[in-house]
């Protein structure tokens, strides 16, 4: 029963698979392991009259159904056979020629969704395109010579990968930064030389430019100078707290500073009468 499926499984690889309309049907295979067939669904790329694409014509192929185990290593492998290849790229689903590319951006790398993808492969000269088209036997993914992990270990490889890009090069982060604040030191120098040259000069409305180059020197402060400038932060300080923080406090220094003014004030009173006596005219 199991050698049956497997002359039936090759028989329907080399039979080849019904294929949409316009598209021609390419099996291909993990491994020769595997029995069964994928097909990738290709056609020549085009687009309407008068419309502009990124893609040259007559030298692109456009592929459907392309397995996520595929990788565009894999793709320009398998199809070098047909002719040199210059590019190849993956994408999520086709370009929209009426529609402009977005760039990408350098701060945002979105991760890609796992699944089956459309590919574009463009070839030197325009019999890749026809050669490719024609292929009808199965072509392996996976060889001795060029082995593809899937599973755990592309997912232990690609962990591997985040990591050590994660971890950067400490002489080459030194050789950025030293770059960097050279490029700095540079610019200060130029600027500091630009305020000197325009100082002093009227420009065409007559202003003339002050920068703090024109102020005097300062000094450094001597010890004695650092001590009076703290104690006088102190005395500052003092003054500033607050002697009667509570409200019944406040209350009752005013009292008494009612009672101090009337007791001085009968004092004057007094003394003011004693006064006046001593200053009264006796003639004998």
């Amino acid at each position: 029963m199991v050698a049956r499926r497997k002359k039936r499984a090759a028989r329907d690889c080399e039979a080849g698979f019904p294929s949409p309309p316009g598209y021609s049907a390419i099996p291909i295979k993990f491994s020769e392991k595997q029995h069964t067939c994928h097909y990738l669904y290709v056609r020549e790329h085009r687009v309407r009259e008068g419309t502009k694409s990124s893609w040259p014509q007559k030298r692109t192929l456009f592929i459907l159904n392309v397995p996520p185990y595929c990788t565009e290593e894999c793709l320009s492998r398998l199809l070098s056979p047909c002719g040199a290849v210059q590019a190849v790229e993956l994408q999520e689903k086709p370009d929209l020629a009426e529609s402009p590319k977005q760039p990408a951006s350098k701060f945002f790398h979105p991760q890609p969704i796992p699944g089956f993808q459309v590919a574009y492969v463009v070839f030197q000269k325009p019999g890749g395109v026809a050669a490719a088209l024609a292929l009808k036997h199965p072509l392996l993914v996976s060889t001795e010579s060029h082995p593809v992990k899937t599973g755990i270990h592309s997912q232990y490889r690609e962990w591997i990968s985040n990591y050590t890009d994660a971890v950067p090069d400490p002489e080459a982060l030194r050789l950025e930064v030293d770059t960097f604040m050279e490029a700095y030191d540079k610019k200060i120098a130029e600027e500091e030389a630009k305020a000197e040259e325009e100082e002093g000069v009227p420009d065409e409305e007559g202003w003339v430019k002050v920068t703090r180059r024109g102020r005097r020197p300062v000094l450094p402060r001597t010890e004695a100078a650092s001590l009076r400038v703290l104690e006088r932060e102190r005395r500052k300080r003092a003054r500033k707290e607050l002697l009667n923080f509570y409200a019944w406090q406040h209350r009752e220094t005013k009292m008494e500073y009612l009672a101090q003014l009337r007791k001085k004030f009968e004092e004057d009173k007094q003394r003011i009468e004693l006064m006046r006596a001593q200053r009264k005219f006796r003639p004998y």
